[in-house]
Order: C-alpha cells, then sequence, then structure tokens
C-alpha cells in the first residue's frame, strides 16, 4: 500500500492553516505570497511540489503564478486553456481531483516538456474559489505515489479557501494603486496640455509616463502625415536606435494602420508571428510580444496612434485598453494645441511682416520712383541676396528712412 501524507492529527492541520493565515497577513505583495504558501505546503505535507495557477478572466486561462520548488522561468509564462490537462479539468468542473498513482497516464494530462511534475505519479488538485468564482488552482504533486484520504482534500479545500480571499484582497490593492498611477498621469497630461512646453518635450513626456503606467518593454508615439498616408515615430522611450530609426509605416500595411483606419484599439498577442506587423525581425531582436497599439483622437479625427508593447505575451484588459484610450486622447489635445499655437504664432509673424513690408514698399515707392510691383521685388531681391528675410529688410529700409531723416 502507498504511504499516506504526514498530516497526523487535527493538531497538525491547525498549525499548517495557521502557517498559512500568519503568512497572508504578513505578506505584501502576491507574488511572494503564492511563494511562501507553496512552499509551506509542501514541505508540511512532505510533498515534493507545490504548484499555484490563477485564473485570467480576459483570457480565461490558467497561469502558473507560485511554485515550489521555484520555476522562476515558467512563473508567468506557462498558461493553460479552459479545461486543458488535469489542472484545467478542475478549473472547468470546480471540482477536486485526487489521483494516487500514475498521473501522468491519465488521459487529461497535458505534457510541460520544462517543467519536472510532468514524470510525478500523485497529483491533488483543488480549485481556489471565492463565491463559486473561479480564482485559480492549487496542485499537490509527488514523484512517487501517496494514498489521498478525505482529510487531505478537506485540507487543502481549507488552505484554498483562506487563498482564495488573500487573493482577492491583493488584486484589490494592485488596482486600487493602478488607479491612482493612472489618475496622476492622466492629471500631469492635462498640466502639460495647457503648458508651454516645446511639442517634442509633450511627446516625450507621454511615452516615458506611459511606459512606467502599463510597465512596457517599448512605448511609442506615431503621427499621421495626412498627404503620405503614413505614420512616423515621433517619440519613444527606446534606446534602441534601430526601433527609433524605423521608416514610415503605411496605413494599410500595419497594425497601427488598422487603429488609424478603424478608429479602435487593435491587440495583437504575439507581433513576431502576425501577418500585418510590418517590422518582425526588429521585434524579436528587441523582445517585444504583445503590442497595443491605440489610436490618438480629436473629435474623431485620428492625428497619430500610442503603440505599448510587452516583454511577454499579454492578454490586454478592458480596463488597460480604456486607460491608454484616455492618455491616448489627451495625448492628442495636446499635441492639438501645440500645433494651433504655433500656427497662431505664425500667422502673428506673418501678418507683421506683411506691415513692415508694406511700410518699406511705400518708402521706395516715394525715394526711388519704383512702382508697388518693382518695390516688393526690391525687396524681395535683397532678402535672397543678403540670405535675410523680408521683415528683416524691411525693418533695415524703414530704419535707414529714419536715419537719414
Amino acid at each position: 500500500m502507498p504511504p499516506k501524507f504526514n498530516v497526523k492529527d487535527l493538531k497538525t492541520e491547525i498549525m499548517i492553516l495557521h502557517k498559512i493565515i500568519q503568512i497572508i497577513s504578513t505578506s505584501a505583495n502576491l507574488t511572494t505570497l503564492l511563494h511562501q504558501i507553496a512552499r509551506i505546503i509542501a514541505e508540511t505535507m512532505k510533498t515534493d511540489s507545490c504548484l499555484v495557477y490563477l485564473h485570467e478572466t480576459p483570457s480565461k486561462s490558467l497561469v502558473l503564478s507560485g511554485a515550489w520548488p521555484p520555476h522562476p522561468n515558467q512563473i508567468g509564462k506557462i498558461k493553460l486553456g479552459s479545461g486543458e490537462g488535469l489542472t484545467g479539468w478542475v478549473a472547468s468542473h470546480k471540482k477536486p481531483l485526487a489521483i494516487s498513482k500514475n498521473a501522468y497516464k491519465d488521459s487529461r494530462f497535458k505534457l510541460f516538456l520544462n517543467l519536472p511534475e510532468d514524470k510525478f505519479e500523485m497529483f491533488l488538485s483543488v480549485p481556489i474559489l471565492l463565491k463559486n468564482e473561479l480564482i485559480g488552482v492549487l496542485n499537490l504533486q509527488n514523484r512517487t505515489s501517496k494514498t489521498i484520504t478525505k482529510e487531505h482534500l478537506k485540507l487543502l479545500n481549507s488552505i484554498a479557501c483562506e487563498l482564495s480571499g488573500a487573493i482577492e484582497k491583493s488584486r484589490l490593492l494592485y488596482t486600487a494603486t493602478l488607479k491612482s498611477q493612472q489618475l496622476q498621469t492622466i492629471t500631469h497630461l492635462s498640466n502639460s496640455i495647457v503648458s508651454n512646453a516645446y511639442l517634442q518635450e509633450i511627446l516625450q513626456l507621454i511615452v516615458t509616463m506611459t511606459a512606467q503606467l502599463m510597465d512596457s518593454k517599448i512605448c511609442s508615439l506615431m503621427l499621421l502625415d495626412e498627404k503620405n498616408q503614413e505614420l512616423s515615430i515621433e517619440a519613444t522611450q527606446s534606446l534602441s536606435a534601430e526601433y527609433r530609426k524605423k521608416p514610415p509605416l503605411k496605413i494599410g500595411m500595419s497594425i497601427s494602420g488598422q487603429a488609424i483606419k478603424n478608429k479602435k484599439p487593435v491587440a495583437v498577442l504575439d507581433v513576431t508571428r502576425e501577418p500585418g506587423y510590418g517590422y518582425p525581425a526588429i521585434a524579436k531582436k528587441e523582445g517585444l510580444k504583445s503590442m497595443l497599439a491605440v489610436p490618438m483622437l480629436i473629435k474623431d479625427k485620428p492625428i497619430g496612434v500610442l503603440n505599448c508593447y510587452t516583454a511577454t505575451e499579454h492578454v490586454f484588459s478592458e480596463e488597460e485598453i480604456n486607460i491608454i484610450q484616455t492618455i491616448a486622447n489627451q495625448s492628442a489635445v495636446a499635441i492639438e494645441n501645440t500645433r494651433l499655437l504655433k500656427e497662431s504664432k505664425t500667422a502673428i509673424d506673418a501678418l507683421e511682416t506683411r506691415k513692415f513690408v508694406d511700410r518699406a514698399k511705400g518708402i521706395l515707392m516715394k525715394d526711388k520712383k519704383l512702382t508697388e510691383p518693382e518695390a516688393f521685388q526690391f525687396i524681395q531681391r535683397q532678402a535672397m541676396n543678403l540670405r535675410r528675410t523680408m521683415k528683416e529688410i524691411a525693418e533695415a529700409i524703414i530704419l535707414n528712412q529714419q536715419i537719414v531723416v
């Protein structure tokens, strides 16, 4: 008969739960919390491995988020679809699963070549539920077979129950912190809109703050050239010269172009395998995976696009897309205001130049007996010969007339 778990009595069970509750009350970071709990469970219950999977709502997948022994290269990377493998079965059915031996021979088993647990005999798994909503899955595994009793299953369910509340609390805290950061970012951008900063400074601020907010590998801002129907990178926090110097993209031949054309955000799970992505070689070299392209709109008119890239595959949530769209629209207002300010200054300069030229023409027409077209051509010719503006030549003529007088 296979050996039993080393959970001897109620006193031992209470001791394990007490340790779990203590870790929950003192750990602020969710990743640290899951690793510590996995370690306590594995060591106390004398099993070779404990894995914690968390349920991602947008993608409806299970992500390996905690493990003992540690698997740093697999955390966050190993994902299971709904119903996939033994773990997926537990998640989809919201029921425990206990296999004392030959777990890897079960028809529901899924092989992961980079997980040593693939060769383990025993498998005990319980869903992590909160108000009957799936939060994750807790797995215990052992290299050799072990007898699993109702008491062991009851204990693991109790741990999962404690863990569900801790995970939800940690996620709510993270969401609250993220919303605070988002509000600060938007406030900062709003202040930039009414400032007298140069356009390039504003664009650089936008990509830097967005990258920090979304923890992006690269964030870039591309502006639309309506005449040529092209998008060009105007700002990025990336230090890569190759990425910065990417040539303009035609609107109809890029992911960013799709966002502009449809006036809607476009998310791509892996740009290196996306047919519509323009530069997969650069993406591979820079270690880029997922991408979110969000149009920058002014009264429903696109003027550019804000791109966010991640280093690993990431399904962008509705909340993440909404916050980037808010930033993109705020950025569009900042850019438009700066452009209008520049155009206004140009118009004022043009009006001033016209006044000086008209006055200078009058002086030339009176002193040199020139016609109005001849006077204008004289000022124009002098400006070209001396490489000065017509305003400067006009000012010189007026000043000379005043000195003579």
